[in-house]
Protein backbone atom coordinates (compact mmCIF):
# COMPACT_ATOMS: atom_id res chain seq x y z
CA UNK A 1 0.00 0.00 0.00
CA UNK A 2 1.30 3.02 -1.07
CA UNK A 3 2.59 5.73 1.66
CA UNK A 4 -0.02 8.03 -0.30
CA UNK A 5 -3.06 6.28 0.71
CA UNK A 6 -2.02 5.77 4.38
CA UNK A 7 -1.47 9.63 4.34
CA UNK A 8 -4.29 10.98 1.79
CA UNK A 9 -7.17 8.44 1.55
CA UNK A 10 -6.70 6.54 5.45
CA UNK A 11 -10.25 5.59 4.80
CA UNK A 12 -8.74 3.01 2.37
CA UNK A 13 -6.40 1.43 4.75
CA UNK A 14 -8.91 -1.00 5.91
CA UNK A 15 -10.48 -1.37 3.26
CA UNK A 16 -9.48 -5.29 3.18
CA UNK A 17 -9.27 -6.07 7.32
CA UNK A 18 -12.67 -4.16 8.34
CA UNK A 19 -14.84 -6.42 5.87
CA UNK A 20 -13.05 -9.47 7.93
CA UNK A 21 -13.92 -8.09 11.52
CA UNK A 22 -10.53 -6.90 12.69
CA UNK A 23 -10.38 -3.67 14.09
CA UNK A 24 -9.44 -0.45 12.27
CA UNK A 25 -5.60 -0.37 14.11
CA UNK A 26 -5.08 -3.72 12.94
CA UNK A 27 -4.47 -2.88 9.46
CA UNK A 28 -2.05 -0.01 10.24
CA UNK A 29 0.04 -2.31 12.29
CA UNK A 30 -0.15 -5.01 9.50
CA UNK A 31 1.24 -2.46 7.39
CA UNK A 32 3.96 -1.30 9.29
CA UNK A 33 5.20 -5.00 9.97
CA UNK A 34 4.67 -5.98 6.45
CA UNK A 35 7.30 -3.15 5.38
CA UNK A 36 9.63 -3.31 7.98
CA UNK A 37 10.03 -7.42 7.31
CA UNK A 38 10.30 -6.26 2.88
CA UNK A 39 13.21 -3.92 4.09
CA UNK A 40 14.79 -6.89 6.32
CA UNK A 41 14.67 -9.16 3.20
CA UNK A 42 15.79 -6.62 0.93
CA UNK A 43 18.12 -5.25 2.70
CA UNK A 44 21.48 -7.19 2.11
CA UNK A 45 23.69 -6.10 5.06
CA UNK A 46 20.08 -7.89 7.53
CA UNK A 47 21.70 -10.11 9.48
CA UNK A 48 20.37 -14.08 8.81
CA UNK A 49 18.75 -14.50 11.74
CA UNK A 50 16.47 -11.61 11.25
CA UNK A 51 16.13 -12.85 7.78
CA UNK A 52 14.69 -15.68 9.12
CA UNK A 53 12.35 -13.75 11.30
CA UNK A 54 11.22 -12.00 8.39
CA UNK A 55 10.63 -14.10 5.98
CA UNK A 56 8.55 -16.26 9.30
CA UNK A 57 6.60 -13.47 10.15
CA UNK A 58 5.33 -12.59 6.44
CA UNK A 59 4.75 -16.29 5.66
CA UNK A 60 2.54 -16.18 9.32
CA UNK A 61 0.82 -13.27 7.81
CA UNK A 62 -0.46 -15.19 4.59
CA UNK A 63 -1.32 -18.08 6.18
CA UNK A 64 -3.64 -16.42 8.43
CA UNK A 65 -5.17 -14.24 5.92
CA UNK A 66 -5.51 -17.24 4.13
CA UNK A 67 -7.39 -18.63 6.68
CA UNK A 68 -8.97 -15.49 7.36
CA UNK A 69 -10.82 -15.57 4.15
CA UNK A 70 -11.68 -18.95 3.87
CA UNK A 71 -13.77 -18.30 7.36
CA UNK A 72 -15.34 -15.50 6.92
CA UNK A 73 -15.64 -14.54 2.88
CA UNK A 74 -15.30 -17.76 1.30
CA UNK A 75 -14.56 -16.10 -1.79
CA UNK A 76 -11.95 -17.85 -3.75
CA UNK A 77 -9.99 -15.48 -5.36
CA UNK A 78 -9.27 -14.17 -1.57
CA UNK A 79 -8.35 -16.62 -1.06
CA UNK A 80 -5.88 -18.14 -3.65
CA UNK A 81 -4.31 -14.92 -3.27
CA UNK A 82 -2.47 -15.17 0.08
CA UNK A 83 -1.51 -18.41 -1.32
CA UNK A 84 0.00 -17.49 -4.31
CA UNK A 85 2.28 -15.03 -2.52
CA UNK A 86 3.20 -17.79 -0.31
CA UNK A 87 4.54 -19.80 -2.99
CA UNK A 88 6.56 -16.48 -4.41
CA UNK A 89 7.92 -15.94 -0.86
CA UNK A 90 8.92 -19.65 -0.58
CA UNK A 91 10.91 -19.32 -3.75
CA UNK A 92 12.24 -16.36 -2.03
CA UNK A 93 13.39 -18.01 0.67
CA UNK A 94 14.97 -20.72 -0.93
CA UNK A 95 16.92 -19.07 -3.17
CA UNK A 96 18.03 -16.33 -0.39
CA UNK A 97 19.37 -19.83 1.35
CA UNK A 98 21.05 -20.54 -2.00
CA UNK A 99 23.13 -17.65 -1.79
CA UNK A 100 23.93 -17.70 1.69
CA UNK A 101 25.50 -21.16 0.93
CA UNK A 102 27.37 -20.28 -2.49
Amino acid sequence: MPLSTVVFAPEYVNAGTKPLGYPDYFAYALIICKVLGVIAIAYPRTPERLKEWAYAGLAFNLIFAFISHACVDKNIGFMLMPLVFLAILAVSYVYNRKLQKS
